[in-house]
């Protein structure tokens, strides 16, 4: 809640929160975030779904227990009609909506992963032999490197740090 605060967003226990929101989206690890004293205030068209943990942090039961009715508006989007006609959407059964219900990444996202696997099957090509059975992270400069390729592919140029930028930015000896 601290690091919500002070990078900008509201915080405030989910009793109040539920009377306000549009979207709803849980990502806590815990089960019962959203319950049906939630749902009962709730907006008309609120949108729910989980990011969290497994398909018990929206009390599911809670919400069928309240719906006169209940239907597929698309895959993985469900319309609960409450009893006093407020409708409530509900992602992905409430399971991971990140996994159940991606339609894919995009193409920006999968060319920097793929050139990343790339580059990552070129250094163990050239020094497999030497290295440990681990696991390695990727060096940083090749997120640099990858992500200076893609900026050049979208017509983006940026300064590049100077060979004394450089020495600067890896000797913590000048400063205050």
């Amino acid at each position: 809640a601290l690091k919500a605060i002070l990078e900008g967003h509201r915080v405030m226990p989910m009793d109040q929160a539920a009377r306000l929101g549009d979207v709803f989206i849980t990502a806590t690890g815990m089960k019962d975030v959203l319950v049906g004293r939630h749902f009962d205030v709730m907006k008309d068209g609120a949108v729910i779904c989980n990011t969290g943990h497994y398909d018990c942090e929206i009390n599911i039961k809670d919400l069928e227990a309240r719906a006169r009715g209940r239907r597929t508006v698309r895959p993985n989007c469900e319309e609960f009609t409450l009893k006093d006609g407020r409708r409530i959407y509900l992602l992905a059964q409430g399971r991971l909506v990140n996994l159940a219900a991606a339609e894919g990444h995009p193409s920006e996202v999968m060319d920097m992963s793929f050139a990343n696997q790339y580059l990552a099957l070129c250094k163990l090509a050239r020094d497999g032999k030497t290295l440990d059975k681990k696991v390695y992270e990727l060096p940083p400069e090749l997120d640099q490197e990858i992500a200076g390729l893609k900026l050049e592919t979208m017509g983006i140029s940026i300064d590049k740090l100077s060979a004394e930028q450089v020495a600067y930015a890896s000797d913590y000896s000048a400063g205050t």
